[in-house]
């Protein structure tokens, strides 16, 4: 299991000098590989602000993977961190996302997958996310894709 202090870690060092919709497209074209390579059955999303550049939904996924996907988005974009880590933090103190945080769980949801895309110097900007594997892996796989992405 990651730690909160990793996944601060992984915050901190995954971070863009820009982001450009060609960007999402290459991102998300990177997590649709390393999806189809591994028989992944995901869905995958990337906003920047309010505005969808990629999304695609591989087969074995339906349209409750695009809810979930909008729930860990509206975590990411309140909290201002991966929806993995808020729920994360939650968990260390001995409760629960759903339990504490008052707020509507058919609205949000602090489970791993949505990672924000933040530009150093300016801050969030926008999200990356999949959903259709455990929590963990979904955002192992997100975490994996950004690695690559910004090493090239």
């Amino acid at each position: 299991m990651t730690t909160t202090a990793e996944l601060v870690e992984q915050e901190r060092r995954l971070q863009f000098t820009r982001f450009t919709n060609d960007d999402a497209w290459r991102l998300g074209c990177l997590l649709v590989d390393l999806a189809r390579e591994r028989a992944l059955p995901v869905t995958v999303d990337i906003r920047r602000g309010e505005q969808q550049l990629f999304h695609f939904a591989s087969p074995g996924t339906c349209a409750d993977n695009d809810a979930w996907i909008e729930r860990k988005i509206r975590v990411v974009r309140r909290y201002g961190a991966s929806s993995y880590l808020v729920g994360q933090r939650f968990r260390e103190q001995g409760s629960s996302f759903e339990e504490k945080s008052r707020l509507d769980p058919d609205r949000y949801a602090a489970h791993g997958g949505a990672f924000p895309i933040v530009i150093a110097d300016v801050g969030l900007v926008g999200t990356v996310a999949v959903s259709g594997l455990p929590q963990v892996d979904d955002h192992k796989l997100v975490v994996e894709a950004l690695e690559h992405f910004l090493e090239g």
